[in-house]
């Protein structure tokens, strides 16, 4: 104890006034450092394994990296990953530990684990149990500690980090930074199952084109020359792949050019119920059936038929029906011989009455039922007449309002055009027009697939154009 007014020695005041000089100091600032240290070291490693996940493209790389770099952050012998596969099972491709010279023994336990194999084993509390109990057996002489490397609810495999029994390890800190890891790997997990239906739906998309290209390919890519007719289509698919179809088939394919613009063609129109590319394949299908089946010559009536025969076995495997309405014209005598497998009737606007009409015949769905039968009609057509053949999804589209299309606008909106002289292009054009300024889109984008077909008989012949 220091007398009041004893005086100090110069030793004295200097180790009273200068406390950084003492023992207790210097150990306290060698720890600070320390911390400060492993601290920066933890950081590193946190931005490392994070700037892995942003720029990594091969998922086994970076599940190699987890367990090593755990090992380093927190300090311990070794860590091991068993991650799962999409569907729950343990993902024994991508089992990762370090050291990696523990693995031999264990990794063959998990391999011959066949609960492991199973869809749905990750999801299930009593496995995750299993899975500890099997590694703290494998690690007994070690410390371990286990968590749940979750996405989006989902476990999507374990992480496990030990070392020897007699180190206590696992503080707070060290919990926070294995769960850091264990998080981060399930996000890479999660982007990786995201990255393959990316490019699953791009393989699906490139092939979805493919078929929408040969598709537009077997649809008529102009329409033909036929003397004394206008003739203009269009066919515009609610998605790439649509199931509207639309043809004309010269039946005497064998003749030259000339002869064929004066001769007998069919003239067809038909929709498979559906959309998208179930509804593609069995246009395509039909198609090819059809075709054949014009080059018989026969009744339109007895065409249905026979297709119907044809079709019904593929059509009743794949759950879908398919309305068609047929017609022959004959370029000479302007006879119109028609039947219908329940389609849309066609419109025929009369230049002569001022009128409109349905064409219509009896019959059921093509692929509804064996033996149906198909009435024929016959017409003949008369300079002016406008003829209008269209699928459902024009009279079926929506408006903005909700009403639909509806055939008594289409009806409303043919007779004017018709009444004003206009040619077959100008009247498709002008329908499909009214249709989307109906429905409200810029961009022509409709629920269904719609397709319309307009012939006008004229007294001169006149080159035909497809739009």
């Amino acid at each position: 104890m220091v007398k009041e007014n004893s005086p100090i020695s110069d030793q004295q005041y200097l180790h009273i006034t200068n406390p950084l000089s003492s023992p207790a100091y210097k150990s306290l600032a060698d720890l600070i450092n320390s911390v400060s240290q492993e601290q920066t070291v933890s950081q590193d490693l946190l931005l490392s394994l994070s700037f892995a996940l942003r720029s990594f493209t091969n998922l086994q790389r970076f599940l190699e990296l987890i367990p090593l770099l755990v090992t380093q952050l927190v300090g311990v012998k070794g860590s091991l990953l068993i991650p799962f596969q999409d569907n729950g099972s343990i993902w024994r491709e991508q089992l990762q530990m370090a050291p990696n010279n523990e693995d031999q023994d264990l990794f063959r336990k998990l391999f011959l684990l066949e609960e492991g194999k199973k869809t749905g084993f990750g999801m299930q509390e009593k496995n995750i149990a299993m899975l500890d109990s099997l590694v703290k057996q494998h690690f007994d002489s070690s410390n371990v500690i286990a968590t749940s490397i979750v996405s989006r609810g989902r476990q999507r495999g374990r992480l496990y980090v030990f070392d020897k029994k007699d180190i206590v390890f696992g503080s707070n800190v060290h919990r926070k930074h294995i769960q850091i890891v264990a998080d981060l790997t399930g996000v890479a997990i999660e982007n990786d199952v995201i990255f393959q239906v990316i490019r699953n739906h791009e393989k699906v998309d490139r092939q979805i084109s493919i078929g929408a290209e040969i598709q537009s390919q077997l649809l008529p890519d102009q329409c033909p020359i036929i003397e004394g007719v206008e003739l203009a289509a269009c066919c515009r698919p609610a998605l790439q792949v649509g199931g509207d179809y639309y043809d004309f088939m010269p039946t005497r394919p064998d003749l030259t050019e000339k002869a064929k613009s004066s001769g007998r063609w069919a003239f067809v129109i038909g929709d498979v119920m559906g959309k998208g590319v179930p509804a593609g394949l069995l246009m395509t299908m039909l198609r090819g059936m059809l075709r054949a089946e014009v080059l018989t010559g026969l009744a339109p009536d007895s065409i249905l038929h026979d297709l119907n025969q044809l079709a019904l076995e593929d059509l009743t495997q794949s759950h879908r029906f398919v309305t068609l309405f047929y017609s022959d014209f004959d370029a000479k005598s302007r006879k119109l011989r028609f039947a219908n497998a329940a389609h849309n009737p066609p419109l025929l606007w009369s230049a002569k009455s001022q009128s409109i009409n349905r064409l219509d015949a009896p019959g059921l769905l093509i692929g509804l039922q064996p033996e149906a039968e198909y009435g024929c009609g016959e017409i003949v057509l008369q300079p002016g007449d406008v003829l209008l053949y269209y699928t459902d999804g024009v009279t079926e589209a929506p408006g903005m309002s909700g009403e639909r299309f509806d055939e008594n606008r289409l009806i409303s909106f043919l007779d004017k055009f018709a009444r004003e002289g206009l040619g077959a292009k100008q009247i498709l054009n002008k329908l499909f027009e009214r249709l989307d300024g109906f429905v409200g889109v810029s961009d022509h984008h409709l629920e269904d697939d719609a397709s319309m077909v307009v012939l006008k008989i004229n007294e001169e012949h006149t080159v035909s154009e497809l739009s």
